[in-house]
């Protein structure tokens, strides 16, 4: 779901896994999975596909080619189908039309001889309804514990909404199934691209577009190529909560979570006072939203004190918004001041937030005698919102990345920042500078000038 800025603030070390009394918390699986990489490739027939504006061939006849190459290349191991939409129904009835959409090849290791059987005997025919086929896409591939894959091929928009094609994407991507979609375009119609474009991001996948018929084989190679490489890499699922006290607890890990406009998530985490945590977060901006927004990361004391922030802005250029903390007990101890915020690494704000805090209780009749912390808690914030026609449900992926790592308190000043030390180490620079720049000056006016 969700990458490019989250990189230079993600810090995914997991050098360390907390196990405390009581419920454990939990972990992101990083174990590889033993069950297959599924993927669907999803084919738009309909009456449009008889364009022959693709090096001079109908654009069917490049998409049947592109698939038999992609046939012959699967990798071992890959369990693929293909689906279509608008193959069979020639007649008006929009109803009838409209429901129009086959799995021609189910998912499974792949039968290359059958797979290009049914390819060639495809036809350019009826409707386009591409949110009902990505609904079936997804009962085709069923669950299980890595990511299934979608990769939609189309030509033209959808022409049987409802149900909108976006808003299946982020109804299926809400359900914690894994399903990511990528999109193909065949033509460059800026209509039909803002729906694939939509249809990608609601799930994390990508959108691009195929002119001529080697192109659009590689790019179906090239997206099938990445599924095997990373369809193990999923984040763990997990809800956040309307409070610390009823928030999940989580170990060092990657998860993936969704937040409504303007919504508070929070999450705890155990910790003990030799470690400092390290937390990142990205929010995908899968739909419209008003300019001049922002992501809110804060790490905060069970008693509702808060410790740390991260923040970040953005005006409506990007699609991804990403921010990131760190924090220890060593840091506030070193600061001399258990009131004050810890360092943030990515010079993000920092506040005293003794009042204001979303956690019941706080008050500074308890900050003088607090005990040593378990567990931090951490909320995110947004301040997202949409035109008239966003919806706000499913809400916008989350992905959170915690790390606890050894504590390392800033070292200790050598002391040469105030005092008669300093004054004594700037009077000899002063004077090595004079004598330096008074026999420069001789040099010059008494050799340089006579030679």
């Amino acid at each position: 779901m969700i990458i490019r800025r989250t990189a230079q603030i993600v810090l995914i070390g997991l050098l360390a896994a907390i196990i405390l009394p009581g419920i454990p918390p939990a972990h992101a699986d990083e174990t590889k999975p033993a069950e297959n990489l599924r993927m669907q490739l999803v084919l738009d027939v309909s009456g449009s596909m008889r364009e022959a504006d693709i090096d001079g061939q109908t654009r069917m006849a490049v998409a049947q080619r592109a698939f038999n190459e992609v046939v012959d290349a699967v990798p071992a191991g890959t369990h693929l189908g293909i689906r279509v939409l608008g193959a069979t129904y020639p007649g008006d009835d929009q109803a009838l039309g409209c429901q129009d959409t086959q799995q021609i090849v189910p998912v499974g290791p792949v039968d290359r001889e059958q797979a290009k059987a049914a390819i060639a005997s495809l036809r350019p025919t009826g409707y386009t309804p591409i949110g009902l086929a990505l609904r079936e896409a997804a009962k085709d591939l069923g669950t299980g514990e890595t990511a299934r894959r979608i990769v939609l091929i189309s030509d033209g928009e959808d022409t049987c909404a409802p149900p909108d094609p976006c808003d299946v994407a982020r109804e299926l991507a809400a359900q914690g199934t894994r399903l990511i979609v990528d999109t193909l375009g065949l033509t460059l119609d800026d209509a039909v691209r803002q729906q694939l474009v939509c249809i990608a991001s609601a799930t994390g996948g990508t959108y691009t577009t195929a002119q001529s018929a080697d192109e659009l084989a590689d790019r179906i190679n090239q997206l099938v190529d990445r599924a095997q490489d990373t369809y193990t890499q999923t984040p763990e699922l997990v809800a956040g909560s309307a409070d610390c006290a009823a928030a999940p607890l989580l170990a060092p890990g990657v998860y993936a979570d969704r937040e409504r406009f303007s919504e508070h998530r929070w999450y705890r985490v155990p910790i003990q006072p030799d470690q400092e945590l390290r937390a990142s977060v990205s929010i995908a901006l899968d739909r419209p939203v008003n300019r001049d927004y922002g992501v809110l990361l804060r790490a905060v004391h069970p008693n509702g004190r808060e410790l740390v922030r991260g923040t970040d802005a953005g005006s409506g250029r990007t699609d991804v918004l990403s921010t990131g903390l760190r924090w220890s007990a060593a840091s506030e101890t070193d600061s001399g001041n258990a009131d004050s915020a810890a360092a943030d690494p990515e010079g993000s704000d920092q506040e005293d937030s003794g009042t204001g805090s979303d956690v019941p209780g706080a008050g500074s009749d308890t900050l003088g005698a607090e005990a040593a912390l378990t567990e931090v808690c951490l909320v995110v914030s947004n301040s997202f919102a949409g035109p008239g026609g966003a919806g706000n449900t499913p809400g916008m992926p989350v992905e959170l990345t915690l790390d606890l790592v050894p504590a390392s308190p800033t070292p200790d000043s050598p002391g040469l920042g105030r005092g008669w030390l300093l004054l004594v180490v700037l009077g000899l620079a002063g004077l090595l500078t004079g004598v330096v720049t008074g026999w420069l000056t001789r040099w010059w006016g008494t050799v340089w000038k006579e030679n």
